[in-house]
């Protein structure tokens, strides 16, 4: 049934195209950004997104885990947060004579990781395995996390105090990087005649169901790719490993979570096939992260990944 509403619909396939709009009425102006988070989690990744504080990411992890109808769980990273705070603990039920598992907040379908930089790397680490594996290893015994399972972190710019930057094996976990940056001034008035978005994205109702979910990325990723945008892709991943300007190259890893996240960006396009401009749309936020620039060592810019597009034709 999926494919043959692909098939039929000229936008994105009901009913991601009503919870397109959904968003888009609560994070005004930011259709991009939406479409890029909405495809990141229907590829299977997590996400994260970096900005100022008050720009709407947490508005943003909340909208979408209302209409996708996922179990929603929030954890505020600060500098005293401990990994059971987050994986959970087990008490002594005395009346019993046994312990007992208290699950963390990290056993929730859609987990926001609120300011992860604000807590130490040790802290931060404790997702790690939750990304990777779909699971939690404690005390001992390791617990499945729910299914499906999204992680969409938010980070404050690291130059702001306090701050403990995420290192690069674990920025990797994510498949996307997004800035929602700030709104256009049609869009700013409109928040500023209407009020807070928080009290709107709460009354939203779910779209689908998250039993649908896996059925659907596994759609997503039967897209076909032929063989020349494997070439292409391949082109652009191998050129970053030869360009001066980046430190060092994106691994096999950056490779694929590009092809999942470009098929997802042309399912959402309606489309059975991808195409050399999904790739395009979906490179910086999968690549940026993952690229640092030899001469500043920060992170790839928009105009890197520019450069980088220019340089690689397409076959």
């Amino acid at each position: 049934m999926l494919k043959s509403k692909i098939s039929a619909l000229p936008g994105p396939p009901q009913p991601f195209d009503k919870i397109l709009n959904d968003a888009g009425q609560i994070i005004l102006g930011k259709h991009t950004e939406i479409r890029l988070a909405l495809s990141c989690l229907l590829a299977g990744g997590h996400l994260l997104i970096e900005d100022l504080p008050g720009m709407g990411k947490t508005t943003l992890a909340h909208t979408l885990a209302r209409l996708l109808g996922l179990q929603f769980s929030r954890i505020q990273f600060t500098s005293d947060l401990l990994p059971a705070d987050i994986t959970g603990v087990s008490i002594f039920e005395r009346d019993k004579s046994e312990f007992r598992f208290l699950p963390g907040p990290v056993f929730a379908q859609l987990v926001l990781a609120d300011e992860i930089n604000r807590a130490t790397p040790k802290t931060q680490s404790a997702l790690l395995e939750a990304m990777e594996e779909g699971q939690v290893t404690a005390e001992g015994q390791t617990r499945p996390l729910p299914r499906p399972f999204f992680v969409i972190a938010t980070q404050n710019p690291t130059h702001q105090i306090g701050t403990f930057p995420l290192p690069e094996s674990q920025l990797d976990r994510f498949l996307m990087r997004i800035e929602l940056g700030y709104p256009d001034r049609s869009a700013e008035r409109e928040l500023l005649a209407t009020g807070s978005q928080r009290n709107r994205a709460e009354a939203l109702s779910s779209r689908i169901s998250p039993a649908e979910l896996p059925a659907i990325q596994q759609a997503i990723a039967k897209l076909h790719a032929a063989s020349p945008l494997i070439d292409y892709i391949q082109a652009l991943v191998d050129a970053t490993r030869h360009d001066p300007a980046f430190q060092h190259g994106l691994s096999p890893r950056a490779g694929l979570a590009l092809l999942s996240a470009a098929r997802a960006w042309a399912w959402l396009d309606g489309r059975e096939i991808v195409i050399p401009d999904d790739v395009q749309a979906v490179l910086p936020a999968v690549a940026r992260h993952r690229l640092r620039t030899a001469q500043a060592g920060g992170q790839a810019q928009m105009e890197d990944i520019g450069r980088l597009i220019r340089s690689v034709a397409i076959p």
